[in-house]
């Protein structure tokens, strides 16, 4: 996700339709959101962020064109451009609501059909062709240095620059070397990067379609469970917007599973509970050695220190 700061109402829905070519009728309701302000109308969904956004924007439009002909769902890219005002996005509206909202009120049925939903989209997205060197612009910049106060997905082949970034000691430095065999022979594909509740739109018990691929990366297919799995051990650092809450972490337990059934592949690579542990190490190394939060870096810090020691991460 991008750095997350209060979205600002500065750029005006009119405004926006204009410049992509639509109407101005028509009913749109409002969302709120970390970065991006949306607004949902019958047809069309427009999102407006900071200009900041705007390389997010232009990634985004950029994968969703990859996305064109396959069997992936996915919203369609309608128009993306900028103002003096920031950056702005429009794509068509998927069936449903987002998995977030489904979720508390779904059956048990209702939920596995939609992680058996979910598991044959990422299999048709994980199959899609995606340039070698597939990354979004802020996190090139962000992985170059600097602050660093959002989660990115894990790039295998900036670990030993994280470490040396996070000044780590050298059992951490030897834990992280002694895992990159693991990934010599993968290939990279297309990973969304970012799959959590708000990320996925639901109807009837499936999957209408995968939103906001502004994090997409070309890596091993299963950096795709790190966020997925984060999500289901600590939903409550994933609410919608700031003021709302994250899903009941109990309910969210059955999810590996019922996506295992779905998508076996995934889960098929017997060295995958040490791949798992050198995703999250990953990610808690980028918020040690770059968030600007001290508190946030405490956390991070023990979080390391217990899988390099092989503790469970809290």
């Amino acid at each position: 996700m991008l750095p997350r700061a209060a979205a600002v109402d500065v750029i005006s829905l009119d405004g926006v339709l204009a410049a992509a070519g639509l109407p101005a009728d028509g009913h749109y309701e409002a969302k709120g959101g970390w970065v991006s302000r949306a607004w949902v109308g019958s047809s069309y969904v427009v999102r407006t962020g900071p200009l900041s956004a705007a390389g997010a924007y232009e990634h985004e439009a950029s994968v969703v064109a990859l996305l064109e002909g396959t069997d992936v769902p996915h919203a369609r890219h309608i128009a993306h451009g900028t103002s003096a005002e920031g950056a702005w996005y429009v794509s068509s509206r998927l069936p449903g609501r987002t998995l977030h909202d489904t979720w508390p009120t779904a059956s048990v049925t209702e939920r596995r059909s939609i992680l058996h939903s979910l598991g044959d989209a990422l299999r048709a997205l994980h199959g899609v062709p995606a340039p070698a060197a597939l990354m979004p612009p802020w996190l090139r910049d962000a992985l170059a240095g600097g602050s660093w106060p959002a989660y990115h997905p894990p790039i295998v082949g900036a670990a030993m620059a994280l470490v040396e970034d996070a000044g780590s000691s050298a059992s951490v430095r030897s834990w992280v070397s002694s895992h990159l065999p693991l990934f010599d022979a993968d290939p990279h594909v297309l990973v969304h990067g970012d799959l959590h509740g708000s990320n996925i739109m639901v109807y009837d018990g499936k999957v209408t379609g995968l939103i906001d691929f502004a994090e997409a990366v070309a890596q091993p297919a299963d950096v795709e469970l790190d966020t997925i799995l984060r999500w289901c051990a600590r939903p409550e650092e994933f609410p919608p917007t700031p003021s709302s809450r994250g899903l009941d972490v109990a309910s969210l337990a059955p999810v590996r599973g019922w996506l295992e059934e779905a998508y076996p592949e995934l889960f098929a690579r017997p060295s995958l509970p040490d791949r798992l542990a050198f995703y999250d190490l990953w990610v808690e190394l980028a918020i040690f050695g770059h968030h600007p939060d001290a508190a946030v870096r405490a956390v991070a810090e023990g979080r390391i220190r217990r899988t390099v020691s092989g503790s469970v991460p809290a």
